[in-house]
């Protein structure tokens, strides 16, 4: 579930820069994803570290219908634990 949250938040970021960038249809979007836990309620113990799998999964799902319905999402992990969008390929 978490996974889907982080696709979200991902997704949400590639839109506001699309409007700024003002690109449409990425062919490829790269991103870095370190160690990430969520917790949906604050609580540490119920933290969930993040799938890649899963997130690859969300992305695809949530950009359905958007300019990134056909992006390649690349996604490489990373040291830390944050991620970052390293590179747009329009």
């Amino acid at each position: 579930m978490h996974d889907f949250f982080l696709a979200k938040e991902i997704i949400d970021e590639l839109k506001k820069i699309s409007q700024e960038e003002g690109f449409n249809k990425p062919k490829s979007v790269s991103i870095e994803i370190g160690s990430i836990s969520l917790a949906h309620d604050g609580h540490p113990e119920h933290t969930e570290d993040i799938s890649l799998e899963n997130l690859q999964f969300g992305l695809k799902s949530i950009a359905k219908g958007t300019v990134f319905e056909n992006t390649k999402f690349e996604i490489s992990k990373i040291k830390g634990d944050h991620w970052k969008i390293t590179d747009i390929a329009v």
